[in-house]
Order: C-alpha cells, then structure tokens, then sequence
C-alpha cells in the first residue's frame, strides 16, 4: 500500500473507517519530515503493515484547517488512529523499529 495524500475536506472521510490509520501531518520544506519519507514508505509497502494499516499523509502548508483544529505545533507530526479514535501521537521524527513498535501496538492480532 502507499501513502495517500489527504485534504481538510476529506480528513474525517479518510480517517474514520475500520482498522488503523497512521495520519502525517508534514511539510516540503521540513527536513525531519523529509527523513521520515523513505521510513514511512518502507512501513507502508511492508508485507503486514501495508495490508492492516492505512497511511495518509495532509501538507500543512496547503491544508491547514485540520492540522490548526487538532492542534498541530510542531512538524512532522503523526497520528494513530484505530476506527476514527486517536489512540497515539508523536511528534518529531522517529527510528523505524520505534514507529512500527507503536504502530503494532494497536493492531489485531
């Protein structure tokens, strides 16, 4: 699976469903950001993580609705979602083995 990018107005839409949602809030122009890139593809593509965990992505700079709603202060920020309720938030950027640790935790097994 791959990492979709989202909007203000399909947010809710995107982030509701079933299951886990792993949601970025990023921008181009930020380096921890940037390094989270090749981690949050290799998350998404990964055999278990990619089929059971859905990963969205919504650019700050041109949807800042929801990100001034949550209350996003500092980039990038990621949110866990597990059937639209947040379960887990980071903020910073974050080894792999950690990210997939706390992702794991809200995952059926």
């Amino acid at each position: 699976m791959s990492i979709k990018e989202i909007h203000d107005d399909t947010y809710v839409k995107e982030t509701t469903g079933p299951g886990v949602t792993v949601v970025d809030f990023r921008a181009d122009w930020c380096p921890p950001c940037k390094m989270m890139d090749p981690v949050l593809k290799s998350l998404s593509s990964d055999d278990e993580l990619g089929k059971n965990v859905k990963f969205v992505s919504v650019n700050i700079d041109k949807d800042p609705l929801v990100a001034n709603e949550i209350g996003v202060q500092g980039i990038p920020t990621f949110l866990i979602m597990k059937d639209g309720e947040l379960v887990s938030g980071m903020v910073g950027a974050k080894p792999k083995k950690a990210f997939r640790a706390e992702i794991e935790k809200y995952l059926n097994k």
